[in-house]
């Protein structure tokens, strides 16, 4: 049996798009005959990140994470965060020559430049550096394949998202009359999401934030008519999905957006901003709308037919997904250790 090492500064118990990929992913990847194990924040010693406590940094060099690379002696290894088991991971797999794949999630340069100064220039490239080292760096939209190598990357792969259909469903008794609609947003209550483009916008209906983050206490005391409902999961959050007229997704960064298939799955269509990710699952008057004005984009977005947005995100299966990523994946005929 194969073994794949997989390697993520992003786990449990954070709740977020990066997370759910990698689950789901793992899941499949078990289910069609290979071995898989992680090297995460939960095997050092962390400390949580600043401005993201949520997220754990761990102290790690690349002779323990080594280590534990070894010990696995997988026979593929993907990274899929830039932090720091991943630039040690990256440095164990260049010390002998192993082929490794990466993935980019999340737009760093941009995030960091929310909250300090640094040119994106520099970010972006210790950012490309990274994922050059990389055989192979999977990307979720062919939008964002054709920006990052407008930045210079190379060997960039397409790698999708899927729903969990079964979970994310519409709900038969939603009601029928002509009460106030609810908009929805749901992820982390942060700077670099935007939120309060949405929050500060006159519409009708009632506005629910689903999340957590450091933004939160800030926006309950700005909007007190705005209900900020914590995290939920499972059925909690699928109920939450499925009472909503309109999902409301401002963020101007998000490199795909796994909560707008959620949505959609559920019956409710998007309103978003015409940016990457959104552009990439959003089809205007089938499940949602994209406009630069965000109110034009959710009052678009509340005459959309529920079965279309349904029928939208049934094209999203976790299983088309984890077979794309198997398919970008370098799987050596020897283990690491072997070498």
């Amino acid at each position: 049996m194969k073994k794949i090492a997989i390697v993520t500064d992003a786990w449990h118990p954070q709740i977020n798009g990066v997370v759910t990929t990698l689950g789901m992913t793992m899941k499949n990847l078990a289910r069609f005959g290979y071995q898989v194990e992680t090297v995460t924040p939960t095997l050092f010693r962390s400390i949580p990140c600043p401005s993201y406590p949520e997220i754990s940094l761990a102290f790690a060099t690349s002779k323990t994470v080594g280590a534990k690379l070894y010990d696995m002696n997988p026979h593929c290894v993907h990274i899929a965060t830039e932090g720091p088991l991943g630039w040690a991971a990256r440095a164990v797999c260049k010390r002998v020559n192993f082929v490794f794949s990466t993935s980019y999630h999340t737009r760093f340069p941009e995030y960091l430049r929310m909250r300090w100064p640094v040119p994106l220039s520099l970010s972006y490239k210790v950012v490309r550096r990274f994922h050059q080292a990389s055989g192979r760096t999977m990307v979720a939209t062919s939008s964002l394949m054709g920006e990052l190598r407008s930045r210079g990357f190379t060997n960039i792969a397409l790698w999708s998202r899927g729903v969990d259909a079964e979970l994310f469903r519409p709900d038969a008794e939603k009601r029928k009359n002509n009460a106030p609609p609810v908009l929805l947003y749901v992820g982390r209550v942060a700077v670099e999401k935007n939120i309060e483009a949405f929050l500060k916008i006159d519409l009708p209906g009632k506005k629910v934030v689903v999340g957590d983050g450091p933004a939160r206490r800030e926006l309950e005391e700005r909007y007190a008519d705005v209900y900020f409902a914590g995290y939920r999961q499972g059925e909690e959050l699928a109920a939450m999905f499925a009472s909503a007229d309109v999902f409301v997704f401002p963020s101007l960064t998000d490199t795909f957006g796994v909560v707008m298939l959620e949505a959609m799955a559920s019956g409710v269509p998007v309103a978003a901003y015409p940016v990457t990710g959104p552009k990439e699952t959003v089809v205007d008057g089938v499940n949602g709308y994209l406009h630069d004005d965000l109110r034009q984009a959710v009052l678009e977005a509340l005459t959309v037919l529920p079965d279309s947005c349904r029928q939208f995100a049934l094209k999203y299966s976790w299983e088309a997904c984890s077979r794309q990523f198997l398919d970008n994946l370098f799987i050596h005929d020897i283990g690491l250790a072997e070498l």
